[in-house]
Parts: structure tokens; C-alpha cells; sequence
């Protein structure tokens, strides 16, 4: 990923970013079953709510709202229980990774507001390696390419 050149960029890229996780929770959520299922549907519904909330953000002010696609590519088939947990830590990996440069090149209210979805989407990524048992559950810097 390259830095966005600007504050719109910046958001622009983390919704489309929100877009992929969307999709991406659509194949999470039918390999799982019980509290996963019901943990992946909270962690859509969040990134739906961050989606709506850019949309609104980006077609109100000088920026463009980014088209989402019919489809993203998967890093791999996701088959089972451990694919999906192990695709959802990527999920939020990646998408904290948009929200960390949106960080970097905002200010004021959006930088309050990127921070929050990067501290979000780690907590859950945390959540999500423990579920899987990928240790170590942490990271050092969240969103930050290893």
C-alpha cells in the first residue's frame, strides 16, 4: 500500500478498503457458527456503519466517493472454521492498515475518527487471532505492514 497523497485520499482509500471488508465478512460468516458468527456479524455491521459514514463524508465535501466492486479477491479459499478466522485477522489487519495512513494525513475530526477505526479494527484483530489461536494475539504497531 502507498501513502494516500492527501487527507481525501487518505479516507477514500479506507472506504474502499471498508468495501473489501464487507464483502470479505460475507464468506467469513458462513464458515462459522455460535459466538464467531455472531462476532463476524458485529464486525460487518461496523465496517458497514464506517462505510455509510465516509460515503456521506466524501459525497458532501470536495471529495469523491471511490465505486465498490462486485467482488474482491480472496488471498485464499476460505473452507472451513480456521480459514475464516485466520481471513478475518487479515480483514482487520488490512483495513487498520488504511485507517493508520488515514491517520498520518488527517486532522482534527477525521484524525479523531481514523484513529478510533485503526484502535477498532485492532482490538478485533486481537479478538479474532485469539479465537484462531495464532499467537503471539498481539502486535506491536497495529496497521503497520510486518
Amino acid at each position: 500500500m502507498t501513502a494516500p497523497a492527501g487527507p481525501t485520499e487518505a479516507l477514500g482509500a479506507a472506504l474502499t478498503a471498508e468495501y473489501a471488508a464487507i464483502w470479505a465478512y460475507g464468506r467469513i460468516g458462513v464458515r462459522l457458527t455460535g459466538a464467531d458468527r455472531r462476532a463476524a456479524r458485529e464486525a460487518e455491521a461496523a465496517h458497514r456503519r464506517r462505510r455509510d459514514a465516509l460515503v456521506v463524508q466524501l459525497s458532501t465535501g470536495a471529495g469523491t466517493v471511490p465505486a465498490d466492486h462486485a467482488g474482491y479477491a480472496l488471498p485464499y479459499p476460505v473452507t472451513d472454521r480456521p480459514g475464516a478466522l485466520r481471513l478475518a485477522v487479515e480483514v482487520e489487519e488490512r483495513t487498520a492498515a488504511f485507517w493508520r495512513a488515514a491517520v498520518a494525513a488527517t486532522t482534527g475530526p477525521d484524525r479523531d475518527r481514523a484513529l478510533a477505526a485503526l484502535v477498532e479494527y485492532a482490538v478485533r484483530a486481537t479478538r479474532w487471532r485469539r479465537a484462531a489461536g495464532i499467537t503471539p494475539s498481539t502486535v506491536a504497531f497495529p496497521g503497520r505492514p510486518s
